[in-house]
């Protein structure tokens, strides 16, 4: 319990901390903005860089964590496209709805995953994370081009705008690396490092800045339905399919850790950026993040993990 506790709850500690400033004024928007543009261009990509480029492609775990937590994703990615014309809402709001099913926050599971397994479980988690993180934001960015707000809806600039992101840039580079067995030169990822703390600071605080409760209780239904399907459906599932992969105990809980995660703070970011509707993406966020750190706790003590 004591290994939980020190994995959640600085994680959140730290969400509250970006709610609060925001509530505070802190900062005027345009500054928050400025906070999420050095976030998703600047700190994101350094922190992914050398945690893929670190991490142990090899590890026999690995293998069976990023197929199933890919596979359960990819396939409910799937379903929620098909299931677009039976939704009663417009195409940004589709584009939230779709980041808040699939897309899990990073900066919350890599560091439970440490707390929970060790440093072992915490290579496996950036393995699953160089895996999933670059797959999950090829499909959210063809879904954003496609009916993101003055997107314009085309394939090319889908491709385009696929071409332009760091995030998508940053585990490939990280993954290129690793492969080709790149040295690591010392000096580089001393710097690297450096600003690996940063990045998972003003994640999480960029994301507490982003919370919107009003706007989560402004559409009940809706908002429930997204946070099931990514704090239940997404967890027991990807549990279940490493598991018939030949994933280990540990490997398990980290498919069940990485579906349990919140929705992503970069999917906020992304919104913003990508024409998506940013105040319902903030919602979806705002309550998969209060909800995950009473699921969290609760699917690992249901399984045995706690």
């Amino acid at each position: 319990m004591s290994g939980l506790l020190t994995g959640i709850v600085p994680v959140f500690a730290m969400i509250a901390l970006g709610w609060g400033l925001k509530k505070r004024d802190f900062l005027a928007d345009d500054g928050w903005r400025a906070v999420e543009r050095l976030t998703y261009f600047v700190f994101y990509p350094t922190f992914l860089i050398p945690a893929v480029w670190r991490a142990d492609f090899a590890g026999g775990a690995a293998g069976p964590v990023a197929m199933a937590t890919v596979g359960v994703a990819l396939t409910v990615a799937l379903l929620t496209v098909l299931a677009k014309p039976l939704m009663r809402i417009n195409d940004p709001a589709f584009t939230s709805v779709f980041q808040g099913v699939i897309r899990w926050n990073g900066f919350v599971f890599l560091p439970v995953a440490g707390a929970m397994f060790g440093p072992t479980g915490l290579g496996v988690a950036a393995v699953a994370f160089g895996v999933l993180a670059p797959t999950l934001n090829v499909v959210c960015v063809l879904v954003l081009a496609r009916w993101g707000a003055g997107q314009g809806g085309g394939w090319p600039l889908a491709l385009s705008s696929l071409a332009r992101n760091p995030i998508i840039w940053a585990c490939g580079i990280g993954a290129a690396l690793n492969l080709t067995g790149v040295p690591k030169p010392e000096l580089l990822m001393a710097t690297l490092d450096l600003m690996g703390p940063g990045a998972i600071a003003l994640g999480l605080i960029t994301a507490g800045a982003g919370l919107s409760f009003r706007y989560a209780a402004s559409r009940p239904v809706l908002m429930l339905a997204v946070t099931a399907v990514k704090l239940i459906v997404l967890p027991l599932a990807m549990y279940w399919l490493t598991g018939v992969l030949g994933g280990d105990r540990m490997a398990q809980g980290l498919a069940l850790l990485a579906g349990a995660s919140p929705g992503a703070a970069a999917s906020y970011v992304m919104a913003r950026q990508m024409g998506g509707d940013a105040p319902l993406m903030a919602g979806v966020v705002a309550l998969t993040t209060v909800v995950s750190a009473f699921t969290i706790p609760i699917l690992l003590m249901v399984f045995g993990y706690i």
